[in-house]
């Protein structure tokens, strides 16, 4: 047993400290992002928001009306092949640049996962996903993935730490996610007392990614738009969204009435809920990690991002970065006691 005494630190323990600026107006900052892979050829344009691989937000749905801004998702994977082929036959050109097809590292899922490729090889991302990204089994899947898909894009986690996320680059992914128990339907912290506060995360693991020539992805852990400037003045490259994007008219989950107001089923992918519906129950040599909540139904995600995005400008405008990129270079973070006035808070 050890103790690592340096305090780590979550989104609510810091600030962005303002500075000057020569901007005149948030319409003169570029969101958009341009990056090139540690190992696939293949080079992104877009906005480096993505919905995550959850099967209530990283949806068919949500990942046509997100490709509309040039947002990226990460499609659930428990999407059948019917569904896959329903889904591709009339895809938007260029699309294929803004979704990957998860996977988690069983048999049976490199198997669906060859299925899909060989039916839709023009796709060019996938995310191999697991809860706890520190086996050796987990590394060798990526290893056996990128010798099987030596161009795709490959996204694996989670992981939080430094040491791991050179593990995974240097076995094969170009973008490594970065999240143990941070998001807003996951109990894991509270299951196993297993975690890592997620901007301490972001700086730690940021700063090995990019020394390889890798990225991360921040996953989990943002409640407001303000928490997702923090992620990207932390040193993310792309920043994954559950809850902020759950409950939307885009979004899956059951939709159920209370009191004559809508609300959208949202749960975590570790909970009984989600275990119940995709593989039968919760086996016994486990437990439920994930909380199923009941989220008021918000509408199109059209007006979520339109709140995000500009935001996100407007964080930008605060430190005087014109283009997102810069933003981390002109971050200062400020601990602090408080965030904001909650008076009138509901």
């Amino acid at each position: 047993m050890r103790i690592e005494y340096d305090i780590k630190l979550g989104f609510k323990d810091v600030m962005i400290r303002p500075k000057r600026s020569t901007l005149k107006s948030r319409a003169e900052v570029s969101l958009e992002r341009e990056f090139k892979f540690l190992h696939s050829p293949f080079s992104w344009t877009g906005i480096p928001i993505i919905a995550a691989n959850m099967d209530t937000v990283g949806t068919f749905e949500m990942a046509k009306a997100l490709y509309k801004k040039q947002l990226f998702t990460t499609l659930h994977k428990h999407y059948s092949m019917a569904d896959w082929n329903v889904f591709t036959s009339n895809l938007p050109e260029g699309m294929e640049n803004y979704i990957a097809v998860s996977t988690g590292i069983s048999k049976k899922d490199s198997e669906k996962l060859a299925s899909i490729f060989k039916v839709n090889p023009y796709l060019k991302f996938i995310c191999i996903d697991v809860a706890n990204g520190y086996s050796e089994h987990f590394a060798d899947f990526v290893k056996q993935t990128r010798d099987q898909y030596p161009d795709k894009v490959i996204i694996a986690g989670n992981v939080v730490t430094g040491e791991m996320v050179e593990e995974l680059l240097l076995s094969g992914a170009d973008i490594v996610k970065v999240g143990i128990g941070p998001g807003s339907v996951c109990t894991t912290r509270v299951k196993t007392g297993v975690g890592y506060p997620q901007l301490s995360a972001i700086i730690e693991c940021a700063d090995a990614a990019h020394g390889l020539g890798g990225q991360i992805i921040s996953d989990g852990g943002c409640s407001v738009p303000g928490d997702i400037a923090k992620a990207f003045g932390a040193g993310a490259d792309f920043v994954m969204l559950g809850g902020m994007l759950a409950g939307h008219t885009e979004s899956g989950g059951e939709i159920i009435e209370r009191q004559g107001k809508p609300y959208r089923k949202f749960y975590g992918m570790s909970s009984s809920t989600a275990m119940e519906k995709h593989v039968g129950g919760v086996a016994e040599y486990r437990a439920s990690e994930g909380k199923t909540v009941e989220v008021p139904f918000k509408g199109d995600v059209e007006n979520t991002l339109q709140d995000i995005l500009g935001s996100l400008r407007s964080t930008c405008t605060y430190v005087g970065a014109k283009r997102l990129k810069e933003l981390t270079k002109r971050t200062t973070f400020i601990r602090v006691n408080e965030q904001e006035n909650r008076i009138y808070t509901h």
